[in-house]
């Protein structure tokens, strides 16, 4: 069935490019899928390549699904720049026999309620709608001003199966659309994962996103590609201070020619950091701290409850207090049906 996909995936591909469209590779095209998620992952910096070992890695590393022993539903919402964007996050993920996990997880970015003046420009003096702002009699007319949105959906469909004790691997195909005002574009794309255990308390991972380059495909005969991102990290597990410390770094690399825009490069290869530290005491409560790909410093907290999982992030762009955009908070929710029949493998 996965092949099957594969092969329709390129046929759409094939079918796209050669229909007299423009195509380009878009160097941010894909930029809304590396927001992160999960208030855990996101207070420790996004690094969580080698961590995510809950329903959240669906969308960081696709293997770490396969850790899971009972089924889990997570939801987020952040202000991302205080209200100006919406970003929300829910997922579900299931364990399936003694070696496997299914996992669906949806994200919806939006910017809503963007003022529409295409039309409301009009002559003062006749009272038609003109598009030429130079026009001395040019006025903007409130009554014609309409609104629309900017929304951007992406749905993960995971797989991910544990190969060995030491090693696990994974899978997502994920649908992409987005709309602005009457435009809208449609993509899909694949993503591979693997988590090795070469030692105790040692976590390494890969997730090879985007893979076979996703393509999205505009209505108006536009076609932008994103090129793949390799994001490798590692964690170690420290048993001290009455719980867990665990250190965790990761690195993004990309070939989409960033430069200036990443933390360093070679040539048109470029690599972000993120880094973080979550203290966990007696699996109860949770103190996290971390830097991420964008320069911010984050901080968070988590408590476990019975069943449920509570976690808060909170990140602040490194900029003076007179043009320091809006901080950003994240709240999320994971709920472990955490009950004997529930358990792997019943």
């Amino acid at each position: 069935m996965f092949k099957k996909i594969i092969y329709l995936s390129i046929l759409f591909l094939f079918i796209a490019v050669n229909q007299n469209a423009q195509t380009v590779v878009g160097k941010y095209a894909g930029e809304f899928l590396t927001l992160g998620v999960g208030g855990r992952a996101l207070g420790m910096g996004g690094a969580s390549v080698a961590v995510a070992s809950d329903v959240t890695a669906g969308y960081w590393n696709p293997a770490g699904l396969a850790q899971m022993n009972y089924p889990q539903i997570s939801l987020m919402h952040e202000e991302h720049f205080g209200n100006l964007v919406n970003y929300n996050y829910a997922a579900v993920a299931i364990p399936y026999g003694k070696d496997m996990s299914f996992g669906l997880s949806v994200i919806r970015l939006s910017v809503d309620g963007i003022p529409d003046t295409r039309e409301a420009l009009i002559d003062r003096v006749s009272g038609n709608v003109i598009y030429d702002i130079s026009n001395p009699n040019s006025m903007i007319d409130p009554t014609k001003v309409k609104e629309f949105n900017n929304t951007d959906w992406a749905i993960y469909l995971t797989f991910a199966k544990r190969y060995s004790d030491k090693f696990y691997w994974g899978a997502n195909v994920k649908v992409i659309r987005r709309d602005i005002a009457e435009f809208g574009a449609t993509g899909i794309g694949f993503d591979i994962g693997g988590l090795y255990m070469p030692a105790k308390n040692l976590f390494l991972g890969a997730n090879l996103m985007d893979i076979t380059t996703t393509l999205v495909a505009w209505n108006t005969g536009r076609n932008e590609l994103i090129s793949p991102t390799a994001k490798i990290g590692a964690a170690y597990v420290l048993e001290i201070l009455g719980g867990r410390v665990t250190p965790a770094l990761d690195f993004d690399i990309r070939f989409e020619n960033r430069r200036f825009a990443s933390n360093f490069n070679l040539g048109p290869v470029s690599f972000d950091m993120r880094a973080g530290l979550e203290y966990n005491f007696k699996n109860l409560f949770s103190i996290r701290g971390g830097y991420n790909d964008v320069k911010q410093f984050t901080i968070g907290a988590g408590v476990k409850l019975p069943k449920l999982n509570i976690d808060y992030s909170f990140a602040r762009f490194n900029r003076s207090e007179q043009d320091r955009l809006p901080d950003t908070h994240r709240i999320s929710l994971i709920l472990t049906l955490e009950e004997p029949k529930f358990l792997r493998g019943n």
